[in-house]
């Protein structure tokens, strides 16, 4: 029996139309952040959730996949689905080796399940601290995951506000995996790109195995423009941070659309702009060429060489 979900009021759907970018991505690009919502139908959200999204299952993914140019993807869970990795498992498989995973798992996970989502192309797990979307696991039961994938050669995806990196380091710099950054530790772009807070950040990430993702400008902007209606020089409040992170760190840096773009109010970004907004923040072939291809693969598709 299917069951009905209704968006949460003012949610914003996914750009159904996105323009044809004008910058090429280069051959073996992989955009390193989206995700799949459902359908619900197939794919319940879950009882727990803060949100329920639009349905953008993984035909709509694939489609913009094509699109954009791009060539392989990551696919990291939507907290819409809790620990029920079942939505994304699937998008994963479909894809045919042209995808990884990004799961979420609790403590008390199988040796089997994580033996399963392993062989279905997964290679981390996300914690999510950002109060708003989660109530995050207490710390020993995050630790306890870590230590449970470790010999997976997985790693951590941490998604938290900057404000909450002083609290958060010495944990998370202390788990036994590589950690990979969400889009930026979303630092606050109205402050000084080198002002004490984003230093902080990126003396965090000096500290060696860690990965961050120059990703997600439209959730950053604070004075935009947005990347709507043709703008190609969007988001120029964010511009010189990421481009900062992508010169300090160019062997450590992935990027990604997180299409269907999640929980934002102000703008639906257009994700053919998104691709265009790329030679803003790395700007030479080489920077590029490592921020796309290069380390995604390296860290999903390991051994292959590129």
């Amino acid at each position: 029996m299917s069951r009905a979900f209704t968006k949460t009021p003012g949610w914003l759907d996914w750009c159904q139309r996105p323009s044809e970018p004008r910058f090429t991505l280069p051959p073996g690009t992989v955009d390193a952040h989206c995700h799949v919502f459902g359908p619900g139908d197939r794919f319940p959200y879950a009882p727990e959730r803060r949100y329920t999204p639009c349905d953008a299952g993984r035909e709509q993914l694939f489609a913009l996949r094509d699109r954009l140019g791009v060539s392989r993807q990551v696919i990291v869970q939507a907290t819409c689905h809790g620990a029920d990795n079942s939505a994304l498992v699937d998008a994963v498989r479909a894809a045919g080796g042209r995808a990884r995973g990004v799961a979420t798992v609790r403590s008390d996970v199988t040796d089997a399940e994580l033996r399963r989502l392993d062989e279905a192309g997964v290679r981390g797990v996300r914690f999510n601290f950002v109060k708003r979307l989660v109530d995050a696991a207490p710390k020993e039961e995050l630790a306890a995951v870590a230590r449970r994938i470790a010999p997976l050669g997985w790693h951590v995806v941490v998604y938290f506000e900057a404000a909450d990196l002083p609290e958060l380091a010495g944990f998370l710099g202390g788990l036994p995996v590589p950690l990979v950054v969400d889009h930026m530790g979303r630092p606050d772009v109205s402050r000084p790109v080198d002002g004490p807070e984003f230093d902080g950040f990126l003396r965090f990430v000096a500290r060696g195995d860690v990965w961050v993702k120059v990703s997600c400008p439209e959730r950053l902007s604070v004075t935009g423009p947005a990347a709507v209606d043709g703008e190609r020089n969007a988001y120029r409040d964010v511009v010189p941070f990421a481009r900062r992170v992508v010169e300090e760190f160019p062997d450590a840096v992935l990027w990604g659309t997180d299409w269907p773009h999640p929980n934002l109010t102000d703008h639906m970004p257009d994700d053919g702009l998104l691709v265009d907004h790329v030679p803003h923040i790395a700007g030479t072939p080489d920077l590029r060429y490592r921020l796309l291809v290069a380390n995604p693969t390296r860290l999903y598709w390991p051994g292959e060489g590129v």
